[in-house]
């Protein structure tokens, strides 16, 4: 939950009309090829954050983008508690004023969506940090891949990456849908957000073990409710017409990816007892790290369905996606005559198409390639020379590294260090 100083309120209270005129017209013109994804990489509006987040290029690399990400921080708890007791009054009347159109000028955003930001402007902060969390696990997890999860410096985020049907956007969508799960649920049981708190649903009650329930159970119900309103939206808006393929696709993948979370969660405890002694117990439900949630996708993404779009539909359809077990054709047998019937879960990650050959590069389709990239020649894994060069060879290039080495603490006060110099092989592909 952040808020705007109301010193700033009272020495402008007419520039509410002009801040609403410019922010209608930059909505007016901004690219409409955009998704609220790109919340990740821009942030959101200063009017709405304090303070807002540094953007986070794409060019820089997962552990730059983690540091960067940490120094810019999350909004300081203290400084926000400073401002809600200074002038609470001031501001909500900021919110109503001006939440409408700071909401609708965000990037990326359906109607539906700009509904739930005015409803809710506090919390879109956590869905900007949930994409950018989504984003950060979707590079880690795939930093060794021929697809290794590229961004793009413009609104689209993933370029035509969101265009195909492959299991590749069927992951984007989980993990970012997982993501907003994650920093909303995070954010109530910080108690960032005046909506929701911990869940005390349990609280008291006890367990057949003789331990009861307490602590500040995370709020995963209200998170999982705020990401299926906001994060659906734009596939909800479309998918008014019906049999549309992708984003009964899209909705199966992002409720995938809010399961995960809720398949992941455990219970952790404390004990309470003279001496150590554990006399008492109490209990509470907490979520999993999302590095934990990434590695739970990503297996989802090894083992992801193919299915044929018109069987998708109509089973699709015919469940509702409420059913507690879907039965599909397996693609695998599509040259066969036999059906062979699979399970598939609520946790599992569908697609419709095939995914490209991300081994040469192709512009219109978005795909990088992978010449040039660094691999592992001692590797037998998906980053070694032979599966991540497709088959090229690589080219071998010495590189002279320094770093500081043996170092000592030298009385007083004083840390002196060699220079050690060191030859290293690096290997990118051709």
């Amino acid at each position: 939950m952040s808020f705007v100083s109301s010193d700033r309120i009272a020495a402008s209270p007419r520039r509410t009309p002009l801040l609403a005129a410019s922010l209608l017209l930059f909505l007016l013109l901004r690219p409409v090829t955009s998704n609220w994804m790109h919340l990740g990489l821009s942030g959101t509006s200063p009017s709405l954050t304090l303070p807002p987040k540094a953007p986070l290029p794409p060019s820089l690399t997962l552990s730059d983008q983690a540091t960067a990400g940490l120094a810019a921080g999350g909004p300081d708890l203290h400084q926000m508690d400073q401002h809600h007791h200074h002038n609470q009054q001031s501001n909500q009347m900021v919110t109503q004023g001006s939440a409408r159109a700071i909401c609708a000028a965000l990037p990326g955003l359906v109607s539906r969506q700009i509904q739930v930001c005015q409803a809710h402007p506090n919390t879109i902060q956590s869905v900007s940090d949930g994409a950018r969390k989504g984003i950060q696990q979707c590079q880690h997890q795939f930093r060794n891949e021929r697809w290794n999860c590229t961004t793009k410096d413009d609104q689209n985020v993933f370029g035509a990456t969101l265009e195909r049907g492959s299991r590749e956007t069927a992951f984007i969508y989980a993990v970012t849908s997982a993501g907003v799960v994650h920093a909303v649920t995070q954010a109530c049981s910080l108690g960032n957000l005046t909506e929701c708190s911990c869940d005390m649903d349990r609280q008291g009650l006890p367990a057949p073990d003789g331990w009861k329930w307490g602590g500040c159970s995370d709020n995963i119900r209200y998170g999982i409710q705020f990401a299926r309103q906001f994060v659906d939206a734009p596939e909800k808006a479309i998918q008014k017409k019906p049999k549309n393929v992708r984003n009964l696709m899209n909705l199966h993948n992002n409720e995938a990816g809010r399961k995960a979370i809720a398949t992941l969660m455990r219970m952790q405890c404390r004990c309470h007892g003279v001496s150590g002694s554990c006399e008492l117990k109490t209990c509470w439900r907490t979520m999993p790290t999302f590095a934990q949630v990434g590695d739970y996708l990503k297996q989802k993404y090894e083992n992801a369905v193919q299915m044929k779009p018109t069987k998708f539909v109509r089973t699709m359809m015919q469940e509702k996606m409420s059913s507690k077990e879907l039965k599909i054709q397996s693609s695998s047998s599509s040259s066969s005559k036999t059906k062979r019937q699979a399970p598939l879960g609520k946790t599992d990650l569908i697609h419709i198409h095939k995914s490209p050959n991300y081994c040469v590069e192709d512009p219109k389709k978005g795909i990088l390639g992978t010449s040039g990239r660094v691999c592992n020649k001692n590797s037998t894994g998906s980053d070694s020379c032979d599966l991540l060069c497709c088959g090229r060879g690589y080219n071998t290039q010495v590189v002279r590294h320094v770093e500081r080495c043996f170092c000592r603490f030298v009385w007083c006060c004083q840390v002196k260090c060699k220079t050690c110099v060191t030859m290293l092989d690096v290997h990118t592909c051709k």
